[in-house]
């Protein structure tokens, strides 16, 4: 798959809300440095109206500077060591790459050798999911991790005592990193590839989890709500704060009570329980 390179040079407060956008028009890997960010997009999937209208939307309040390309050939392994840092989430985890040392103090520790799949720890949903699972008791549950891209997630619920974790994603690059990450964290499970509805996972689950955008969280509620045990939990992010109402509200119809929401960046997480 060869994919189009854009480096984006932009004021630090809007690298987030940058990367929300593009995720939302096809670009599905990125790496923040000191400038700006680096966004990757399939070049099958890019649509020059859509980003051309994105970066004119941003171009003057962000201060973007923009240049274009096609991916070069890198060591990813080698991209990542340069910026990527560890992460801790309270004392529930540290989140470190293979070639970062171990770090005592924590209940648990997830090993990320991330290249270019989204899940780090470090962006604001995937931070607030952890936490938001270090709530949850996942001992002996089924828990599926719905478009899992780094496996962080799933990592942790088998982490928290998952009797069974089911993953999958729609990106073939990361079904491989994913299941690189699974092998890293001792875990048998293999993440699987597509969408939940061509992988049509076999309910009903204990917890399901979702950090993916609104869009396909609206689109697919429905399907989650669904594979859910009574009083099962779905955690949701992937959206902002402003969206929060749209998800509890159709949540509601599909018999999910709110429990819980979170916020870092603006970015928001939800705990959602199925009426029993």
């Amino acid at each position: 798959m060869e994919y189009l390179e854009f480096k984006i040079k932009c004021l630090e407060e809007f690298r987030e809300i940058l990367i929300a956008e593009l995720s939302e028009i096809g670009f599905d890997s990125f790496l923040e440095t000191e400038d700006g960010i680096d966004a990757y997009i399939p070049e099958d999937g890019f649509e020059r109206y859509a980003f051309d209208d994105l970066i004119e939307r941003y171009r003057d309040a962000a201060q973007i500077q923009l240049t274009e390309g096609k991916m070069p050939k890198v060591n990813w392994n080698e991209e990542w060591e340069k910026n990527y840092d560890p992460i801790a989430v309270g004392d529930l985890v540290y989140v470190r790459a293979s070639f970062h040392p171990s770090q005592s103090g924590y209940r648990h520790e997830i090993v990320i050798n991330p290249k270019m799949s989204f899940g780090t720890g470090h962006h604001a949903t995937t931070f607030q999911m952890l936490k938001h699972q270090g709530e949850l008791d996942h001992q002996g549950k089924r828990v599926l991790d719905v478009g899992s891209g780094t496996g962080i997630l799933a990592i942790m619920a088998h982490l928290l005592g998952a009797s069974e974790v089911q993953a999958f994603d729609i990106d073939d690059w990361c079904v491989d990193n994913g299941n690189e990450n699974f092998d890293l964290n001792g875990m048998q499970t293999r993440m699987g590839l597509g969408t939940i509805r061509q992988v049509n996972p076999q309910g009903p689950f204990d917890i399901v989890l979702a950090n993916i955008n609104k869009n396909v969280l609206l689109d697919e509620m429905e399907i989650y709500a669904s594979l859910l045990k009574p009083e099962g939990f779905l955690l949701l992010s992937g959206f902002y704060a402003e969206d929060v109402e749209d998800l509890v509200s159709l949540g509601k119809k599909l018999g999910l009570n709110w429990i819980k929401t979170s916020t870092r960046e603006n970015w928001a997480a939800l705990i959602l329980q199925k009426i029993s």
